[in-house]
C-alpha cells in the first residue's frame, strides 16, 4: 500500500505523536509499504520514508498562528477561508495516488483549524466522487491523541458552530483510533458513538534503542527470535563440566513442559581452552540437547561464532528473565553479582560460594533436586513477580514492530 501520514510536525521534532509517526513509518516501510509523511516541520529521518514539508500544515506557522488568534476570539475571518482553500489544494496534490491516510490529531485538536477544515472538505469530495469511491478503495484513520472539546484547558478557545464543531463530530468515511481504553471512552462520549466503533492502538517502545543494544545483540534477538521467548534464562559460563550445563538443559526441558512452551536458554561461553576433554563435553551437550528436543530452544552462542564482548553481555543480562547458574563447583560466582546489578532473579545451585554471595536473596536449589522441581521453582517465582509479568507483557505486546504488524496494518488493509 501507499500510506500517507499527516500531522503538524514530524521527527525529529520531539513529542509523543512524532515518536509514533517515526515508528509507524519505519515499521510500515519495513513491511514493504510505501510511506509518505506530510507535516509542517521536520527533517528526513529514513531513506525509505518520503517526507513532504508544507509549512502551513504546522501549528506554529505565522499565518496559521494569526488565524488561530482570530478563532480564539470567535472570529472566522476571510483569511481562514483563503488558507483552507490553499491547504485543500495541497492535500489534493499530496494525497494523489495513495491508498490510505493516517491523520494524527487533526480531527479533534484545534491547533490548525484551517487544516482540519481542508481535510474535512477533502474527505467530503472523496465521498461525492463515485469513480474514486468505487475504483480506488481508500482508508482514512483518524488517530486521536488529544481531544480539544474534552479538555477544560481549551474550552475558552472553542465556540459552537463551524469550524469548531468539526472537532466533536465523527466524519463520514473515517475510522477512529485512540491510544488507550480511557481515551476510547472519552471519544465515544464526545462523538456520541459506541466505544466498539473506535479501535485502541497504544504507542510502543523500542527495546534496542532504549537499552542501546549492540549490533551483536540486535542480530541475536532477530536471528533467534528472542523477544518471543519466555522465560529467557541466561547461563554466562564456559562449556566445562563444573558449570553443569547438562542440568540447565534438563531444567529448560522441564520448564517447557510445565507451561513455558517457548522457554529458552542462552549459554554464552565457548568450551574451556585448558582441558582437551571439554570438546567431548560439548559433543555430549549437543547430543543431550537433541534428545530433549531443545535444538531451537537452547542457544549456545559458541555455535553462532559469537563470544560476547562486555557490552553485549550487559545487554543479555537486560534481555534475560532470570539467571540460571547450576555449577557444581565455584571459587566465587561473579555472574551473581552482575545479575544483581541488572536486577535479574537468580536461580543457582546450593553451594557455599553462592550462599555467601546470595545471603538469602537468591533462589538456591540442591544439586540433587530434579529438573522438574527447579523448573517449578522458576515458574512459581517468575509467575508471582508483577515486575516480571509486566516485562513479559511489554516484550509480547508493546514493541513497535508487533504493534504495527498486528494492529496498524490490519486497520489499513480492512475494506
Amino acid at each position: 500500500m501507499k500510506v500517507a501520514i499527516l500531522h503538524y510536525a514530524a521527527p525529529p521534532v520531539v513529542g509523543g505523536v512524532e515518536q509514533t509517526i517515526h515508528y509507524h513509518a519505519l515499521e510500515l516501510a519495513a513491511a514493504g509499504h510505501t510511506v509518505r509523511v506530510l507535516a509542517g516541520a521536520g527533517r528526513p529521518f529514513d531513506p525509505r520514508v518520503e517526507l513532504a514539508i508544507v509549512p502551513e500544515f504546522g501549528s506554529s506557522h505565522p499565518g496559521v498562528a494569526a488565524i488561530k488568534r482570530q478563532l480564539d476570539q470567535g472570529k472566522v475571518a476571510a483569511e481562514f477561508n483563503v488558507l483552507r482553500g490553499r491547504l485543500l489544494a495541497l492535500l489534493l496534490e499530496a494525497l494523489d495516488g495513495v491508498d490510505a491516510l493516517i491523520a494524527h490529531n487533526v480531527f479533534t485538536l484545534h491547533k490548525n483549524l484551517p487544516l482540519t477544515a481542508a481535510l474535512h472538505e477533502w474527505t467530503q469530495r472523496r465521498q461525492r466522487d463515485p469513480v474514486a469511491a468505487a475504483g480506488h478503495p481508500f482508508t482514512i484513520l483518524g488517530w486521536h491523541h488529544d481531544l480539544a472539546w474534552d479538555n477544560p484547558r481549551y474550552r475558552k478557545e472553542l465556540r459552537a458552530g463551524y469550524p469548531w464543531d468539526l472537532l466533536r463530530t465523527p466524519w463520514t468515511g473515517v475510522r477512529h483510533v485512540t491510544v488507550s481504553a480511557a481515551q476510547q471512552a472519552r471519544l465515544a462520549a464526545l462523538y456520541g458513538i459506541r466505544p466498539e466503533e473506535i479501535a485502541v492502538v497504544p504507542p510502543g517502545v523500542d527495546a534496542a534503542r532504549f537499552f542501546r543494544w549492540t549490533e551483536t545483540t540486535c542480530w541475536l534477538v532477530n536471528e533467534l527470535g528472542l523477544l518471543q521467548a519466555g522465560p529467557l534464562l541466561l547461563l554466562p559460563a564456559r562449556l566445562t563440566r563444573r558449570k553443569n550445563v547438562e542440568m540447565a538443559l534438563r531444567i529448560l526441558a522441564a520448564l517447557r513442559c510445565q507451561g513455558g512452551p517457548d522457554a529458552r536458554l542462552i549459554v554464552t561461553g565457548p568450551p574451556g581452552p585448558h582441558n582437551p576433554a571439554n570438546a567431548a563435553y560439548l559433543q555430549q551437550l549437543l547430543e543431550l540437547r537433541a534428545q530433549l528436543g531443545l535444538n531451537d530452544a537452547a542457544h549456545l552462542l559458541y555455535e553462532q561464532g559469537i563470544v560476547p564482548d562486555d557490552a553485549t553481555m550487559a545487554d543479555l543480562y537486560q534481555l534475560a528473565d532470570a539467571l540460571l547458574f547450576p555449577s557444581t563447583q565455584e571459587g566465587f560466582g561473579i555472574p551473581l553479582l552482575e545479575a544483581g546489578l541488572a536486577r535479574l532473579p537468580i536461580f543457582c545451585s546450593d553451594i557455599p560460594p553462592f550462599r555467601e554471595i546470595g545471603q538469602g536473596e537468591v533462589h538456591l536449589f540442591s544439586l540433587n533436586a530434579s529438573p522438574s522441581e527447579v523448573a517449578a521453582l522458576i515458574q512459581q517465582r517468575l509467575g508471582s513477580d508483577p515486575v516480571a509479568t509486566l516485562r513479559r507483557r511489554v516484550w509480547a505486546d508493546h514493541l513497535w514492530g508487533a504493534i504495527v504488524r498486528r494492529r496498524v496494518i490490519p486497520l489499513l488493509e480492512a475494506r
